[in-house]
């Protein structure tokens, strides 16, 4: 063989070999996304799974011609066909398709301000084509994000989904993240509306959704896909899961987009994907996982702090990372290597922990979780009639319908170390009594009772708010009351609030003897509550009535007056978005101070409005930032 021949046989063995991506031969795959629409030369040699950003999107690929029939591309923009044909082009590659149904990135002729003629039917008919058009395309789909962003998210959101379904829906800022000129869809309605029952949202479009996927993809696997599900929606999104579940639709996988992992713990972060898994009851993937930090240390520890857990973790089924090199990612300074070449310090870590770490990861997704029921915390139910602690409530069980009680952040705002970890607000007050705090609308307490007797019962409610706040109870899922409006407390220096002040909210309702499951639901914000008494009758009176302190002598030895003149006393105070979200912890001489610090941005705080509360007595005052 001559010299030359064997230089060519060795550069063409050369060029057939692939570098192989970093997760290769483990359990699940870690996958990246398109870049700034294309599939670049290096994909291959870091990730063994792959999400086109934009190009599977609805809007992306349906349009419709001049007489309003379907017309389906894809390979357009940010190419779906490419994206498909790559994960096949080698063995181990994994495509997702991402997304089947979006509030948002929707086609435009679906929209009533731009398509006037528009109407439910007209819409459910488009939607069936556009999944038809789908599975003739790519018949044999392994995963797919059959639904996009549609958690109720309430009133902070201005009664909304997570992305515009019926009109276009605003971000943290009030600001509209979809097309302000589309003017709402029926795509709500054209997949069989959706029903609120007991003040739940039943999600019946999501379930048709799934159940139409399932249909033409009966092998693949299904996933609902949200963001801020690891923050301030978390409880929701359990909610909807859970629900959606319980009405038969066909969900595989629940997808965390993780864009909101910035600066989070490693306990953090791990106790919180813990608590969504089980409850929830079905295996988890972090579908767009991504840290926008410029300090190159603070994003590897990121990423060193919370990939771990998702490798090694049995019930999380993948990992995508949302775009790797910096400048050609949705969100500033998410990139993990530079557009020269330069890796960050993350993706330097992340080399070097899947070269060492690669079988340590799990796989189990086809494992269901097998359910624990919640219990009562005492070991046995408490007694009815008789007084119910609200610090008392259920220790959480596992899997769909099991949890106790749902907090709308895992941020414990109270002072009290009892039941510590629960992530319930539980504060300390005189004579070693332990109180519920920090109630915001939605949240909610279980407990296993067990009623003696068939009967009419008067139930007292210990409960402090400055006016605005109520609460309902109900009783295996069934109400026993109405919503109860919480009395306002004594007057307090104007702009205050006083959560020391109990006053109780009375309600007859009939019981029915046995076990139960008693439900606490807060239906207004703030409000504190102590304790339950139910007696047994109707209009019975109250066998624990609130002691009311004697109004005080207006002189300067009083104690009210020597706690009006203590002004220079410190006290903390801690700082909450009106999402619940904890900001931040300030020292100041009142509640005067403290808020002024807020005001003038002593504290950096963002444009919008908070709540200062200070921790010692619990008074609230609300402050807007506008600089």
């Amino acid at each position: 063989m001559n010299k030359f021949f064997s230089l060519a046989i060795a550069g063409l063995a050369a060029a057939s070999v692939s570098h192989a991506a970093l997760a290769d031969g483990g359990a699940k795959f870690l996958g990246n996304i398109t870049t700034s629409s294309q599939i670049r030369s290096d994909m291959g040699t870091y990730w063994n799974q792959i999400t086109n950003e934009n190009g599977c999107k609805w809007g992306s690929i349906h349009s419709v011609d001049a007489n309003g029939k379907s017309v389906f591309n894809f390979n357009g923009f940010d190419s779906c066909e490419n994206g498909y044909k790559w994960a096949k082009a080698a063995p181990g590659r994994t495509f997702k398709f991402h997304a089947l149904i979006w509030g948002s990135q929707k086609p435009n002729f679906l929209c009533t301000k731009k398509n006037p003629g528009i109407t439910k039917e007209k819409t459910k008919q488009y939607i069936e084509e556009w999944f038809d058009a789908v599975a003739a395309k790519f018949p044999d789909l392994e995963y797919i994000d059959v639904v996009n962003e549609a958690i109720w998210s309430g009133d902070p959101y201005n009664g909304n989904y997570h992305s515009g379904y019926s009109k276009p829906a605003a971000g943290a800022e009030g600001i509209s993240t979809d097309d302000p000129e589309c003017g709402g869809t029926y795509i709500v309605q054209a997949l069989g509306g959706d029903d609120v029952i007991n003040g739940k949202h039943q999600y019946n479009f999501v379930k048709k959704a799934f159940e139409m996927a399932r249909e033409r993809w009966p092998e693949a696997k299904l996933i609902y896909n949200d963001y801020n599900t690891l923050s301030w929606q978390m409880n929701e999104g359990i909610e909807m899961v859970q629900t959606l579940l319980k009405n038969g639709a066909p969900i595989d996988f629940y997808g965390q987009q993780s864009h909101d992992c910035k600066g989070m713990s490693k306990a953090d972060f791990e106790s919180k994907m813990t608590k969504i898994h089980d409850a929830v009851g079905i295996p988890l993937l972090v579908s767009e996982y991504d840290i926008g930090e410029a300090d190159d240390q603070k994003q590897k520890n990121d990423y060193a702090n919370q990939i771990p857990f998702m490798w090694e973790t049995p019930w999380v089924g993948g990992i995508t990372i949302w775009g790797y090199i910096n400048g050609a990612t949705w969100a500033a300074n998410t990139g993990i290597m530079e557009k020269d070449g330069r890796k960050r310090a993350a993706m330097v870590w992340l080399e070097d922990y899947f070269a060492k770490n690669l079988d340590k990861g799990q796989n189990n997704t086809a494992v269901p979780v097998e359910p624990e029921p919640q219990t009562p915390f005492k070991g046995s139910p408490l007694t009815i009639p008789g007084k119910i602690q609200m610090e008392d409530f259920d220790i959480p069980g596992k899997g769909r319908g099991n949890d106790s009680y749902s907090d709308k952040d895992t941020e414990n705002h109270g002072d009290s170390d009892y039941r510590k970890g629960t992530g319930v607000d539980l504060y300390a007050k005189s004579g070693d009594r332990i109180v519920v705090g920090y109630n915001q609308a939605g949240e909610w307490l279980e407990y296993t009772v067990n009623v003696k007797e068939t009967g009419s019962y008067t139930m007292y409610a210990a409960v402090a708010s400055s006016g605005g706040s109520a609460f309902s109870l109900s009783m295996d899922d069934k109400p026993i009351t109405e919503i109860l409006e919480v009395p306002a407390a004594a007057a307090v220096p104007e702009g205050e609030q006083n959560f020391d002040d109990y006053n109780k909210v009375k309600a007859n309702v009939n019981l029915t003897a046995g076990e139960h499951i008693l439900r606490f639901t807060v239906e207004k914000d703030w409000l504190d509550v102590d304790y339950i008494n139910f007696v047994a009758g109707e209009n019975a009176p109250d066998t624990d009535p609130i002691e009311k302190d004697e109004p005080v002598a207006d002189d300067s030895t009083a104690i009210g007056k020597t706690i009006k003149m203590g002004v220079d006393r410190v006290s903390d105070y801690d700082v909450f978005d009106m999402q619940g979200a904890f900001m931040g912890r300030l020292s100041a001489y009142g509640m005067e101070q403290a808020v002024s610090t807020v005001k003038n941005n002593g504290i950096n705080m963002a444009k919008g409005l908070y709540i200062v509360r200070e921790r010692f007595t619990g008074n609230m005052q609300e402050v807007r930032v506008t600089k």
